[in-house]
């Protein structure tokens, strides 16, 4: 993984919190890396050909994971986000745009529905998904441009949808995502391994399901639409109000053959046991929280200022985990990600709580669309920011909380880690405090 450890504040060496933080953060990336949990999740080599495909922030690594534990010939294309190539001996790597496709991307749709093309029942496709995998494989539907794909993903990103809504839009407005690739393969057996960056690990959702009968409608991604008043070019409309943009649907036969190799709720357990070997109790809030990302995190400063004031959920020394996937809708035109901003929240929330840091990244090692991974508060934040000039609203109002952490130095930067398991979050509170009594009148 490329950038551990952590490059530390600008202004000063980390305090053993905040590096025990940054431990907690490596160890659930690298629960994730998939040189160690894709093996021994591989399918039997066929009798037939083995072609392997796919998309995503970790699908090159994936490959290079796969070669290095394939016991037989293969052949494929893989395509992930530019600076994220791995290289690999037989399996081409290609590389595309994200968040928002580019040419690139419809060339690696291309190619990628090439490879499965003519197949037989005695070949094996091999998909290997990760976060990351609807922006970088696109092929478009008749009449749709790349730029209205563009302006769709545009649209999409700052609408404050979850996942689950923006994927629903994205599969109906494709002709590879929603199970297309799935059938394009057909009637070779299809094996997807799959890394989960979405709340619940639905395979369905993760990169927009290529290779899994899609649950949703075209209806429920016109409902989106309306929903956050989304404009769109007038060719994704007219696609998505014909029949011929509904995906295959489940039915009564044979389930999708898809192996989750890696999730969140297995990255916030590596954490829990760096922070149990460290003298403090973890107490793990959820693997699937959703909602805008300054919100969250006020729920987050509540549940802190409960434990401190009362000793509940959980007593200090202790630290707070969760992951899923935030939302920001977007409003001003500062710099920002989803877990600087919850960083942002936190910190107007917690009201000067005494010993308590916290650390917000994602897991890919790029937050939104800026060069961190996310960034750190601690016990001087607010004060810092105050000598500084820094106002945590005003920077919350434009969408700016990079700017915010980036002059505290407190950003959290790694480089592309090659994997994907969303966000990771852990709050940690130092020491404990004196409980107050609860009144029992």
């Amino acid at each position: 993984m490329t950038g551990f450890p952590a490059k530390p504040s600008a202004s000063a060496e980390r305090s053993a919190q905040e590096s025990l933080l940054l431990e907690m953060f490596q160890a659930a990336v690298g629960s994730a890396l998939p040189q160690r949990c894709l093996p021994g999740r591989v399918p039997a080599p066929p009798l037939g050909r083995t072609v392997v495909v796919g998309a995503g922030k970790a699908s090159a690594a994936m490959a290079r994971a796969l070669e290095g534990c394939w016991p037989a010939s293969l052949s494929g294309v893989v395509v992930t986000r530019y600076d994220h190539a791995v290289a690999c001996d037989a399996i081409t790597i290609l590389e595309a745009g994200h968040p928002v496709p580019d040419a690139a991307s419809v060339e690696a749709g291309r190619r990628i529905l090439e490879a499965v093309s003519g197949l037989t029942a005695d070949d094996l496709v091999i998909c290997l998904i990760s976060g990351g995998g609807s922006a970088l494989l696109s092929a478009l539907p008749p009449g749709v441009s790349l730029e209205d794909e563009r302006a769709l993903s545009k649209a999409l990103l700052k609408s404050g949808a979850t996942i689950e809504e923006m994927n629903c839009v994205r599969k109906h407005v494709s002709l590879i995502k929603g199970g297309r690739l799935a059938a394009a393969a057909a009637p070779a057996r299809v094996v997807t391994l799959a890394i989960s960056d979405v709340p619940g690990d639905d395979p369905a959702t993760i990169a927009s399901g290529p290779t899994v009968p899609d649950p949703t409608t075209r209806a429920e991604a016109l409902a989106v639409v309306d929903k956050y008043a989304l404009e769109l070019p007038a060719a994704v409309r007219a696609w998505l109000a014909s029949p011929d943009s509904e995906t295959p649907k489940p039915s009564g036969g044979t389930e999708p053959d898809c192996r989750m190799i890696a999730t969140p709720q297995r990255a916030l357990e590596a954490a829990a046991d760096v922070a149990r070997k460290a003298g403090y109790t973890p107490f793990v809030l959820g693997d699937a929280i959703e909602g805008e990302a300054c919100d969250v995190g006020l729920d987050h400063a509540g549940i802190a200022r409960q434990i401190v004031a009362r000793g509940q959920p959980v007593r200090a020394p202790c630290v707070l985990l969760s992951g899923g996937e935030t939302t920001v809708t977007v409003r001003g035109d500062g710099r920002g990600g989803r877990n600087v901003e919850f960083l942002l929240g936190l910190l107007t929330g917690l009201q000067d709580l005494p010993g308590l840091f916290a650390l917000a990244a994602d897991t890919d090692g790029i937050d939104g669309t800026e060069d961190n991974a996310g960034a750190i508060i601690s016990p001087s934040s607010s004060a810092r920011a105050s000598a500084a000039g820094l106002s945590a609203d005003e920077h919350l109002a434009r969408n700016d909380a990079y700017s915010f952490f980036a002059a505290l130095g407190d950003l959290v930067i790694t480089g592309a880690t090659l994997t994907n398991v969303n966000d990771f979050r852990a709050i940690l509170i130092d020491a404990a405090h004196p409980v107050q009594e609860q009144s029992t009148s």
